[in-house]
């Protein structure tokens, strides 16, 4: 069976290339840290694209992260996962554009913060700020329904 591409596998043909990146994340206790590194996105066909985020880590190792993404036309949804070597959960995707085009918002859940044996909901949110600039920020939702964003960050196309 072959797919044909459509305008949602387009927009994201516009994450492909080399992107230096810096977050700042704010865990619920307050801890702060910063990461920076580099992510590369390539596609796989025309339907599909993966990027391998690297990041050093303050031990002295890396960080790296596998980011899959595409879209289903029967789901009417972007969907693909997350997955990075510090962590033994894979994050699954299913994610809607706003009305402006520019911003993906990705529903996932996976282990909480204050209890990892419980699951919580989170978002990841890309914005299209430019041809070269994205932004990047990930929240967790409270028992309130509001959200908490706890890591935001700039990528810039190298």
């Amino acid at each position: 069976m072959q797919e044909q591409a459509e305008k949602q596998h387009e927009w994201l043909e516009q994450l492909l290339g080399d992107w230096a990146f810096e977050h700042e994340a704010t865990m619920p206790d307050g801890e702060k840290s910063g990461m920076k590194g580099t992510e590369s996105f390539r596609q796989l066909g025309k339907l599909w694209v993966v990027g391998e985020l690297t990041s050093p880590l303050p031990d002295g190792s890396s960080m790296i992260a596998i980011t899959t993404l595409g879209y289903d036309p029967r789901q009417n949804a972007f969907v693909g996962n997350w997955v990075g070597s510090p962590m033994t959960h894979m994050f699954i995707y299913n994610g809607h554009l706003d009305e402006s085009g520019k911003v993906l918002t990705l529903d996932t859940s996976g282990p909480g913060f204050e209890d990892p044996n419980k699951t919580a909901d989170y978002q990841d949110i890309i914005e299209m700020v430019s041809a070269n600039e994205r932004r990047f920020c990930s929240q967790v939702k409270n028992a309130d329904g509001s959200w908490t964003r706890f890591m935001e960050g700039v990528f810039t196309r190298t």
